[in-house]
C-alpha cells in the first residue's frame, strides 16, 4: 500500500519573488531597510517619493507612510512587523492590499544577497496586485534604487577617515562592559572632564535608547542620546550617538552647526591577560559634505575629549 501523503502547500501562484546581490556589507544593507533616515531615500519604484509618519521597527510595531507617485497620486501604506532577526531577516504584513513579505539578508563575503518574497492569500489577489500596481516591476525597481543608493553612499565615503580611539584598562572585560551599559556606572565617568551627570533613562536593547543629561562647569545643561543598533555582551556595542533636547529629539551640536547629526559608533571589548582593550570607532551617517569635513577636522579635538573621558573610566574601574 502506498504511503498516505498530506496536502502539498503550493504557493508559487500566490507569490512574487525577487533576489539581488548588493556590493555592501550585510549590516549596512539591513540598516537601509530599518532606519527611516535611510529608507526614505530609496523606497518605492522609480519616480516615487515617500513621507514617513511612523516607523516602529519591532515585532508588532507599525510603519505608516504615504507613497507619492510621479503622476501626483498618493498611496497610503501601512506595514506591521512580525519578525525581526538582525541582520538576517525581516517579516512583515502589508495591510492593504494584504500580503506578507519575508526579506532575508545573506552574507557573500563583503557582499549581501537579499531575497524578497511577497506572499498573497490567493492567486487572484497576487494577480490583481501585479495588474493594478505593477508589483513585480515595482519590486525590481525598488531594489534597483537601493542598489544605486548604496553605491552612491560607498563612493561618497570611500576616502573618509574614520575616527578611532583605543585604551587598555586594567580590569576584566565583564566589568568594563558593565561600565558602558548601566546608568549607575556611566554616571561616574561618561562625559567631558569637568561635567557632572544629572540624569538618564536607559533602554538597553537594539532600537532602545540611552537619553542623558550632563551639566557643564558653567551650569549649562547638555542632553545627548545613544540609539542602540547592536548589543553583543560583553564583546561589542553599536549605537548612533547624537546631541538631543530634553524630549529626546535630535538637535545640532552646540559648538558647531556643521557637526553631523548622527555618528555611527562601534565600541569593541577585547580581553587578554585580565586586561581589556576598548576600541571606539565613529563615522557620520546621512551627513552632508560639510558635515563630513567638520567631523574630520574635529578628530584631534575628539582625541583629547575622549582621552579625558576614558581617563575618568580608568579611575572608576580602579575603584569599582
Amino acid at each position: 500500500m502506498a504511503p498516505t501523503r498530506g496536502p502539498i502547500d503550493r504557493t508559487a501562484d500566490r507569490e512574487i519573488v525577487a533576489t539581488r546581490v548588493f556590493d555592501a556589507p550585510r549590516a549596512l544593507v539591513f540598516r537601509m531597510w530599518t532606519d527611516p533616515a535611510h529608507i526614505a531615500h530609496w523606497w518605492g519604484p522609480n519616480g516615487f517619493t515617500i513621507t514617513i509618519h511612523e516607523m516602529d521597527v519591532r515585532p508588532g510595531g507599525a510603519w505608516r507612510f504615504i507613497m507619492h507617485g510621479p503622476d501626483g497620486v498618493d498611496y497610503p501604506n501601512e506595514i506591521v512587523y512580525r519578525e525581526i532577526v538582525t541582520p538576517e531577516r525581516l517579516v512583515y504584513a502589508h495591510v492593504s492590499p494584504a500580503f506578507q513579505v519575508t526579506a532575508t539578508f545573506a552574507e557573500e563575503g563583503d557582499r549581501t544577497m537579499v531575497s524578497v518574497r511577497m506572499l498573497f492569500d490567493t492567486a487572484a489577489e497576487r494577480d490583481a496586485a501585479v495588474k493594478q500596481y505593477g508589483a513585480i516591476e515595482g519590486l525590481n525597481q525598488t531594489l534597483g534604487r537601493l542598489q544605486e543608493r548604496l553605491a552612491a553612499m560607498i563612493a561618497d565615503h570611500s576616502g573618509e577617515r574614520e575616527f578611532t580611539v583605543t585604551r587598555v584598562f586594567d580590569a576584566p572585560r565583564d566589568l568594563v562592559f558593565k561600565a558602558w551599559t548601566e546608568t549607575d556606572c556611566l554616571a561616574a565617568w561618561w562625559g567631558p572632564k569637568g561635567f557632572t551627570w544629572v540624569s538618564a533613562t536607559l533602554d538597553l536593547l537594539p532600537g532602545g535608547m540611552l537619553h542623558y543629561c550632563l551639566r557643564a562647569p558653567n551650569g549649562q545643561e547638555m542632553w545627548g542620546k545613544f540609539v542602540y543598533r547592536e548589543i553583543r555582551a560583553p564583546e561589542r556595542i553599536v549605537l548612533v550617538n547624537s546631541f538631543s533636547d530634553a524630549q529626546g529629539n535630535t538637535i545640532r551640536a552646540p559648538f558647531n552647526q556643521d557637526w553631523p547629526l548622527q555618528v555611527l559608533t562601534t565600541v569593541t571589548f577585547a580581553e587578554h591577560g585580565g586586561k581589556t582593550t576598548v576600541t571606539l570607532r565613529g563615522r557620520p551617517i546621512e551627513a552632508t559634505a560639510s558635515e563630513h569635513r567638520a567631523f574630520e577636522a574635529g578628530h584631534d579635538s575628539m582625541q583629547r575629549g575622549f582621552g579625558g573621558t576614558l581617563d575618568q573610566l580608568s579611575d572608576y574601574l580602579a575603584h569599582a
